[in-house]
């Protein structure tokens, strides 16, 4: 397994949005991309085949679900994720920070590591940067994370500036643990904060990754707040390395983010919504469930030429009515194959220098910003 390359290949004349090729042992991508979340090496309701057909080759794992259930050392036997989920192209893996962030009640933070419960028996769990490293090489993606803090984004100044210390020293002990030559990145912490964005992400920079993430947004702050965020750290973050906003997905972040100068993206979002009957596309969001579609016989996004379209709109809302398995698979194909057309029209946007006509376009034939 060899590392990656990132190359910029063409910035928007018009936006200042970037175009870039990530090459990777498992697929060379054209960035900006999304990509979706296998947490439990599974995107929920998909199969592998239809895995591939709605994304850009390029799926998400999750280190802390996966090293709880049904633990690293069992993925390890299969080859890693790959081989245990059946999956031939690239792969990412988170480090566990989020989690243990969300798991707020129930963990302590030390320089060590985190001690914390487990989620659903209460046993006591333990995750250090060494760990996550660990877990993270058994579980065998392309690209993996420091494990960091992710506080809340309106914590006081001085948990914010004591958090981000501690994820950099955090970052250098995961980069000295590692002995595969997986692609590590670092993750930009610091809240609303610019002054701490700032010198977490310089501070990342001395340490030298080979990509960094932009953690601790679409954590409960306004969107406005976190366009700020990424718009101020665009110039800051090194140009020729990839940039990977962490758990953003809504279709007015993603381009929004890439006109800020972001490359990657993954988030639930498409897939958590579209087991609840809200689907994306090419005209808006969509909740299926509503009385309106009971007799619609025209099918949901003609514009998508995909599977979807051999269904109606009605019978899409029986399905959830009726609480049928179907109707959660069928979204879930829909969602993400919309987000894998808009991403790949963004990038079209970018090469022809039109990416904020692009956006006006959205703005006006959607009701994704409203």
């Amino acid at each position: 397994m060899m590392g990656i390359k990132f190359e910029v290949l063409h910035v928007c004349k018009q936006s200042g949005a970037r175009l870039g090729k990530l090459t990777t042992p498992h697929g060379v991508f054209e960035t900006p991309f999304f990509m979706p979340v296998g947490t439990q090496a599974t995107v929920k309701t998909l199969e592998v085949d239809e895995i591939k057909e709605v994304s850009e080759g390029l799926i998400l794992g999750n280190t802390y679900h996966l090293w709880l259930q049904p633990g690293n050392e069992i993925v390890k036997k299969h080859g890693g994720i790959r081989g245990f989920m059946n999956w031939d192209g690239a792969l990412l893996t988170d480090s566990g920070g989020f989690q243990v962030f969300s798991l707020s009640g129930l963990r302590k933070i030390t320089e060590e590591g985190v001690h914390f419960r487990h989620h659903k028996n209460g046993s006591k769990l333990f995750l250090s940067p060494e760990d996550a490293i660990k877990i993270q090489e058994d579980l065998g993606a392309d690209i993996i994370m420091s494990f960091d803090e992710c506080p809340p984004p309106y914590e006081t100044y001085d948990y914010m500036k004591n958090s981000v210390e501690r994820t950099i020293r955090w970052a250098k002990r995961g980069k000295d643990a590692l002995k595969s030559d997986q692609a590590l990145f670092g993750i930009v912490q610091g809240g609303l904060n610019k002054e701490l964005r700032e010198y977490s992400a310089k501070e990342l920079m001395k340490i030298d990754f080979p990509g960094y993430s932009i953690g601790g947004l679409s954590v409960g702050e306004t969107k406005e707040e976190m366009y700020e965020i990424t718009k101020f750290l665009n110039p800051i973050l090194p140009f020729d390395k990839p940039r990977y906003l962490m758990g953003v997905g809504a279709p007015e972040d993603l381009i929004m983010n890439v006109i800020n100068g972001v490359d990657m993206f993954d988030c639930v979002l498409p897939t958590r919504n579209a087991r609840h009957g809200s689907a994306l596309t090419t005209y808006g969001k969509v909740n299926i469930k509503r009385q309106e579609f009971e007799s619609d016989l025209e099918p949901l996004d003609p514009k998508l030429n995909n599977r979807l379209n051999n269904y109606s709109k009605s019978y899409l809302r029986h399905l959830f009515k009726a609480e049928e398995f179907l109707g959660m698979k069928l979204l879930t194909y829909q969602n993400l194959s919309y987000l894998k057309h808009l991403m790949s029209e963004i990038r079209q946007a970018i090469k022809e220098d039109r990416l904020l006509d692009y956006l006006e376009e959205m703005k006006q034939n959607t009701n994704y910003f409203k």
